[in-house]
Formats: C-alpha cells, sequence, structure tokens
C-alpha cells in the first residue's frame, strides 16, 4: 500500500548529519517515504542518504535550497503523495515534531503547518543579525495577513496536496522561499497555522545565511515581498 506523506528533504554537502537525520526521521515515522534532492553535492551525500534508506533526486549542478525545495514537491505531485513535510538536512529540525506536523495537517482544517521554533517552552537561540531579521519578517508578514506568525523563516513544514500543486507552478520564489511565499498563500486564500516545533543547532555548524549573506537575504526577501504585493493575486488553487 502507498503511504500518504512524502518527507522532503533538501541537501547541499549534508554527507556527515544526512544519514542521521534519515534514521531520526525512521525512528518516528515508518510509514513516510522520504527523498532527499541532492542539490549537486561534491561529497557523498548521495551514498549517504541511500545507504540510510531513503530515495534522491541528484540535481546536475548547485541550485539552491528553493529549487532543491520545488524538485522534491514536483516528485510529490507526480507520485500523487497527498501530503508533504519539508526538513534540513543539517539536523536542525528535531523529528520528534514530525508526529505534531503530521497530526495538523491530516486534520484538513489548514492547508499549511509552520514549525515555530518560538511557541510553546523553546529556548531556540538564534544569531542576532538573524534574529534581527526573523523579526522584521514577522512584523511584515503580520501586518499584510493580519494573522500572527512567530516564525515566518522556518523551513520544517507540513503541507497538503493542494499546496504541492501550487508550489510547483513558475510563481514560487526559488531562491529564498520563507515570508514571501507566506503572504503568496494568504493572497490565494489557503490557510496556515503554526505550531509549536523542537529545534536544534545545526550540526555542521553551517548556514545559508552565514558571513554577508543575511544582507543579501534582506534585500531579496525585501524584493520579494514587494513583487508579492504588487503581483495580482493567484486565486486558483492548483
Amino acid at each position: 500500500m502507498k503511504n500518504n506523506t512524502l518527507i522532503i528533504i533538501p541537501a547541499y554537502n549534508e554527507e556527515n548529519t544526512i544519514g542521521n537525520v534519515i534514521k531520526g526521521i525512521r525512528n518516528v515515522a515508518q510509514t513516510s517515504d522520504i527523498v532527499v534532492i541532492n542539490d549537486g553535492s561534491s561529497d557523498r551525500t548521495e551514498s549517504a542518504a541511500k545507504d540510510a534508506g531513503a530515495f534522491v533526486v541528484n540535481l546536475p549542478f548547485n541550485l539552491g535550497y528553493g529549487a532543491a525545495l520545488q524538485t522534491g514537491f514536483k516528485y510529490a505531485v507526480r507520485h500523487d503523495y497527498k501530503y508533504a513535510i519539508q526538513m534540513d538536512g543539517d539536523g536542525q529540525h528535531s523529528p520528534s515534531s514530525l508526529k505534531s506536523l503530521t497530526t495538523e495537517i491530516e486534520k484538513n482544517n489548514t492547508d499549511v503547518v509552520i514549525g515555530s521554533r518560538f511557541l510553546g517552552d523553546n529556548n531556540y537561540n538564534a544569531p542576532a543579525l538573524r534574529k534581527i531579521g526573523m523579526k522584521i519578517f514577522s512584523i511584515i508578514t503580520n501586518f499584510i495577513t493580519g494573522q500572527k506568525f512567530t516564525d515566518p523563516t522556518s523551513g520544517y513544514r507540513a503541507i497538503n496536496n493542494d499546496i504541492l500543486k501550487f508550489y510547483s507552478n513558475d510563481i514560487y520564489p526559488v531562491d529564498y522561499p520563507d515570508a514571501d511565499v507566506i503572504i503568496m498563500l494568504h493572497q490565494a486564500g489557503f490557510r496556515i497555522m503554526e505550531i509549536p516545533v523542537d529545534m536544534n543547532p545545526s550540526l555542521t555548524g553551517k548556514s545559508m545565511h552565514s558571513g554577508l549573506k543575511p544582507i543579501y537575504y534582506l534585500f531579496k526577501m525585501m524584493l520579494s515581498i514587494f513583487v508579492t504585493i504588487l503581483r495580482e493575486p493567484i486565486r486558483e488553487k492548483v
């Protein structure tokens, strides 16, 4: 019998962590399929993921986080999954929260469940510059949507099939899909909610927001939000 849920993990040079991430998922989500989108890695990410029991889709070169995610969404649509959960391959997203995300999305009371590291009893401590960016985009997202989001940049999310199809379109921002995606979903009439999840510091110490990247991220995200606001809302969900 085919599984309903696909766990999508974009990965770039994560050979040291991806195996443990998959094993951690297997401990709590035995019935979910796992696909790793190997984003042009130059190390053993592919073989480590396969050895741990995941499906692997190899991109020909490094396309970036958003493009890797969208590849996973298209894979889910092609294979007719009902739900998907996106996770990172560096160990930050704790598998202990998978059940909570799955339970909420399967209730069919929402289209997207965002896992927040700032709800509940979580004590997640982000770097200062990153924390400022989170706060800025939280204020902007809350103002535009009229809904409170504590962690609009979280990449730990559960989505249903309508969202999978929506994300597979050209409108999906393949650079940094964060707060702009929430605004886009709100304008399209989708239902979005947040729940508390557990997150860990990156086991690799790497971040796509390291060095001067937060400045680039801030500029690109502001631009993307501006374009999203100006764009005529897409009402069609599939």
